[in-house]
């Protein structure tokens, strides 16, 4: 007998509407993906904090953070990466529920892993922001050395060097980080939740 059979999806008291209406906001994930050495990390997190000064609960989750817990027994091959992509949907998806305005930042290089996490949400919660940079300058920017060993060879499978990234074909938002400040950044995306009557 399937073990599966055996676990019901148990409904919450209090639903997202009731908690998005306490809120007096609604919820949604806020994708960031993006080349590493984009600004995904720094983007969400200025955004985070303006988001809470302007009393929005909200929520950073960063790849290099949910990989020291939740996804720390996975590697950085295509399946691994899928897993990891997979996972946080359905932790965003959770947060989502919870009345939040939740931000990830992760490389996320296929589209199908991402389209599959957009799957998870209903029309206008899963907001993709291409955070787009060209490779040289992420590669000049490279905060944590990783281009340096991905050239040298220390690092295998890493994006834009020895493995894809597949650029978003349709995104809610493309934020330039290479031309555009982290204020001007954000700016822009809080005029896009602002339109979108999400705040």
């Amino acid at each position: 007998m399937d073990d599966n059979q055996n676990i019901i999806w148990h409904h919450s008291i209090i639903s997202k509407l009731d908690r998005q209406y306490r809120n007096k906001h609604k919820s949604c994930v806020i994708w960031f993906t993006g080349l590493s050495g984009s600004g995904k990390s720094s983007l969400a997190n200025a955004l985070d904090k303006e988001l809470f000064q302007h009393g929005i609960q909200s929520y950073v989750l960063d790849g290099d953070n949910i990989r020291h817990g939740l996804n720390a027994g996975l590697g950085f091959s295509k399946e691994d990466r899928k897993e990891n992509i997979r996972r946080i949907g359905e932790v965003s998806k959770l947060f989502v529920d919870s009345g939040q305005i939740i931000s990830t930042a992760f490389i996320s290089p296929f589209r199908e892993d991402r389209e599959q996490v957009r799957a998870l949400f209903p029309e206008g919660e899963f907001i993709e922001v291409y955070v787009k940079c060209p490779i040289s300058i992420c590669e000049n920017r490279d905060p944590k050395g990783l281009y340096k060993r991905a050239r040298s060879g220390a690092i295998r499978e890493f994006t834009g060097i020895s493995s894809p990234y597949e650029e978003p074909i349709n995104p809610e938002l493309i934020i330039e980080t290479d031309t555009m400040s982290i204020p001007q950044s954000v700016t822009k995306i809080i005029n896009f939740l602002k339109n979108k009557n999400i705040i």
